[in-house]
């Protein structure tokens, strides 16, 4: 077990991990849209505009919510057609949660969600071929980790799943849906990972051994060890990218990055750079910077399609 001491983070009297105080708070996710585009974080986090779920997206969702549910059953229980089983009664709670998702799966006849679930399953058939649920007994599921930096800004997430040796050591597990990165292009995802590993030492006192991510649609597998060193840089990276949404938060000015994912972004009649006609910012009130860097609300699981590209 690597037990090391914790990064000097915290405020005075505040020891790692505590209870984080209402205040600005960022999770991977939110992270992870300013380093792509500083103004698509201003239309989900300023201006809070609607985003249209998508199939891939909702069914990634369904996917994400049987492997929790499946560690539910007995180990020898765990089986693929155990999994396959919960996949309608998960599609059947996420839809009561969310009816207007009826709209993704309407056929002519009305509510069809065949193409989504023959996805999922697949998905699933895939996972199953990643690794043997048998075998395992997860520490957390959904975790959910959150602690509190000196500069008041609180790392929050949500860890799909979380082992632990019997010598202590920790295993940071996420599911993606989508493909795995192509080579040059998995900082996004292993920035995430390294941001669990963060919240988890300062918590823990413990640098997880490994971090992994399972890409179930395309049956691979990206694996790190992170070392002391890797998570304080990332705690330096979380803490300029704070300063520099406040920054923008103070300027008002949300600059948009054109990129491939583009493509998947719902604001394009929004975008400048799309030629789309910018908003005016929402009025804040005196405290701006408290405004648009708000406590995140509690949500596991990324949904929004560009978080699985």
């Amino acid at each position: 077990m690597t037990t090391t001491s914790l990064p000097t983070a915290d405020p005075p009297g505040v020891p790692a991990g505590a209870a984080a105080a209402p205040g600005p708070s960022l999770s991977p996710s939110r992270a992870a849209d300013f380093m792509t585009c500083p103004l698509l974080y201003r239309f989900r986090v300023v201006d809070r505009f609607a985003e249209a779920p998508s199939l891939a997206a909702t069914r990634g969702t369904v996917v994400h919510a049987v492997l929790e549910r499946l560690f539910d059953l007995p180990a020898a229980e765990r089986t693929l057609s155990a999994a396959a089983g919960l996949l309608e009664p998960e599609w059947a709670r996420l839809l009561d949660a969310e009816p207007e998702l009826a709209d993704l799966v309407a056929g002519e006849g009305g509510s069809d969600p065949a193409e989504l679930l023959t996805g999922a399953l697949g998905l699933l058939e895939r996972y199953f071929e990643l690794e043997d649920p048998t075998r395992l007994e997860p520490a957390e599921r959904e975790l959910h980790v959150s602690t509190m930096l000196e500069s008041g800004l609180t790392l929050r997430g949500y860890v799909d799943r979380l082992d632990v040796a019997p010598s202590g050591d920790l295993r940071v597990v996420d599911y993606k849906t989508g493909r795995a990165p192509t080579e040059g292009f998995e900082a996004k995802a292993l920035f995430q990972m390294r941001f669990y590993a963060l919240v988890l030492w300062r918590l823990r006192g413990v640098v997880p051994r490994q971090l992994q991510l399972l890409y179930l649609g395309s049956g691979e597998v990206l694996t790190y060890r992170p070392d002391e060193a890797d998570l304080l840089a990332t705690q330096r990276k979380v803490q300029a990218l704070w300063a520099a949404i406040a920054r923008a938060a103070e300027s008002g000015d949300w600059r948009p990055n054109p990129s491939r994912l583009c493509d998947w972004c719902d604001h394009q009649a929004r975008c400048p750079a799309k030629g789309g006609t910018l908003p005016p910012l929402p009025e804040l009130g005196p405290d701006l910077t408290a405004a648009v860097l708000p406590v995140e609300a509690d949500e596991p699981s990324p949904r929004m399609p560009v978080d699985e590209v």
